[in-house]
C-alpha cells in the first residue's frame, strides 16, 4: 500500500475513535467502516484497528486482507489469540467472537462475495496481488 494511502487510513481511524464514532462510520470510499478492539497477543496493549465490514444476518465480516501484502495484518493474530474482543459501529459498542474462515470453511465464498462486494472488487485484486488465502473474519455478537 502506497505511504499516502496508509496515511489516509490513519487519519480515518483517528478521526473515528476522537469523535466518539459521530465520524468515521461511511467516510472511507463511503464505505461501511468499524472499529475492531482487540489485546495484542505478544503485548497484552489495546489495539484498535480500522476496518470496512459487511453484514451476515447478525453477524459483522471483516477481511484480513493488509492491502494483498504477503504478511496477514496484526489483528488476525491478535483475534485468534483472544476471540473475545468488541467492535465499534458508529456510536455502538458491541462485544464479539472473533472466528477467522478460510477456503476450506462452507461459507467462505458467500461470506467472501459479501465482503468484496461492499469493498467495490477490492478484495479480489489484494488477493491476486498474494499467495496467501485471505481470511474472511466473522464477528459474532455475544449477548
Amino acid at each position: 500500500m502506497s505511504s499516502l494511502f496508509v496515511n489516509v487510513l490513519k487519519v480515518h481511524q483517528w478521526v473515528y475513535e476522537r469523535s466518539g464514532g459521530l465520524v468515521g462510520h461511511r467516510v472511507m470510499f463511503g464505505n461501511p467502516t468499524l472499529l475492531l478492539r482487540t489485546v495484542g497477543r505478544k503485548t497484552g496493549q489495546k489495539r484498535t484497528a480500522a476496518l470496512t465490514y459487511g453484514r451476515d444476518g447478525g453477524d459483522f465480516l471483516v477481511t484480513a486482507s493488509n492491502g494483498g501484502s504477503p504478511r496477514p495484518p496484526g489483528w488476525l493474530a491478535n483475534v485468534k489469540a483472544g476471540p473475545d474482543c468488541e467492535i465499534q459501529v458508529g456510536r455502538q459498542r458491541i462485544p464479539v467472537t472473533a472466528r477467522a474462515t478460510y477456503p476450506s470453511d462452507a461459507d467462505y465464498e458467500r461470506r467472501w462475495r459479501i465482503v468484496d462486494e461492499v469493498n467495490h472488487g477490492r478484495y479480489t485484486a489484494y488477493q491476486e496481488r498474494t499467495k496467501r488465502p485471505l481470511a474472511v473474519v466473522v464477528l459474532t455478537p455475544r449477548t
